[in-house]
């Protein structure tokens, strides 16, 4: 795996906490938007990790 690759993964992540905590600071908040970038960045690694895995692609191998 080439380590830019890595490197974004790592930056999306960061920034995609740091907004879900910015728009919904406190656990009492009922904003649904914090929930979808998680759900988001829980299908965007599972579609990667399979696309990384499979032998037919050499896209960040």
């Amino acid at each position: 795996m080439k380590p830019w690759l890595a490197a974004a993964y790592a930056v999306g992540e960061i920034a995609i906490f740091s907004i879900a905590f910015v728009i919904s600071p406190n656990p009492d908040d009922k904003s649904p938007v914090p929930g979808f970038l998680m759900v988001l960045l829980i299908v965007t690694a599972a579609t990667h990790t399979a696309l990384l895995d499979n032998d037919k692609v050499s896209v960040g191998k």
